[in-house]
């Protein structure tokens, strides 16, 4: 919106104010419409161009243009609580909403659970365990998304990269002990929780939650992931054929597998029962 197309805007919406007290002709309104609709379309066009060039680096502002052009808003419609009665105040479609999610989290670790993970943690010797480094650190730090949104610590993307060089240290202490002891600290446990619905709107239990988690718990989940996938390319406990929760792989490169298959077998003239399924 330059100034230039802003005073076009202006000037016809006091056109129009002439127009409804007598003072202007319905062409010249018309004429000033036509106008400012050539004069918006290009730099619209424009606009979403670059949201579309730059979706990859600037997701949110995509979404955001578009979930502005929608007609009509998805929120939580009116819900059924347990004596079947409707809900209609938001705070207690909220209560009930967390009630459900709560209930179907798996409970604390038991006493015997606790007394496993801190057997398993003395068998690990301090050689053998898989170190957080400083360097790994700085490197997610630094390649981390500035765009995406900040979790309910109040610790913003951006600040966290500009300050790497300063928090990698404390952060690798804080990871390499929450690994060693398999716990996550309280405050990154904590998530702003948006319910989604599925199908149906009355029940809670078609809702699912998607959460914001802070910042530097993504970062080691990033850590813990990377770990664990390199250990199963290593031990080669992921078979080739496993599409799902594959880095690098989808339900697309599963189709394609199976058709060059099916492919070879009809150019090698092997029998084919056309009634074959896929099982993902």
């Amino acid at each position: 919106m330059s100034k230039e197309l802003l005073g076009k805007l202006k000037g016809k919406k006091e056109v129009y104010r002439m127009w409804k007290k007598g003072l202007a002709t319905w062409e010249e309104y018309r004429n000033i419409v036509r106008v400012c609709r050539d004069a918006t379309r290009k730099p619209k066009t424009h606009l979403e161009l670059n949201l579309a060039r730059e979706v990859k680096d600037n997701k949110k502002c995509f979404f955001r243009y578009t979930n502005s052009k929608r007609k009509t808003r998805e929120n939580v419609s009116l819900l059924l609580n347990e004596v079947g009665a409707l809900v209609m105040e938001d705070t207690e479609k909220a209560e009930l909403l967390n009630a459900f999610f709560a209930s179907v989290f798996t409970v604390k670790a038991g006493s015997q659970e606790s007394q496993t993970l801190e057997a398993g943690e003395k068998v690990w010797r301090k050689e053998d365990f898989p170190l957080v480094e400083e360097d790994r650190i700085r490197d997610h730090l630094g390649k981390y998304d500035t765009h995406k949104s900040m979790g309910p610590d109040g610790m913003h993307p951006q600040v966290l990269r500009e300050l790497t060089d300063v928090i990698a240290k404390p952060l690798s202490i804080i990871f390499e002990r929450s690994w060693r002891r398999g716990e996550v600290p309280k405050d990154w446990r904590k998530a702003n929780v948006t319910p989604v619905f599925k199908k149906g709107k009355e029940d809670p239990g078609n809702y699912r939650p998607v959460s914001l988690t802070s910042v530097p718990g993504k970062v080691m989940e990033q850590l813990i992931l990377g770990a664990v996938s390199k250990l199963f390319g290593e031990e080669k406990v992921v078979r080739s054929g496993q599409h799902g929760f594959t880095k690098g792989k989808s339900c697309l490169t599963n189709l394609i597998a199976f058709y060059d298959g099916m492919s070879g077998w009809v150019d090698e003239g092997r029998p084919l029962d056309p009634r074959v399924r896929v099982l993902f």
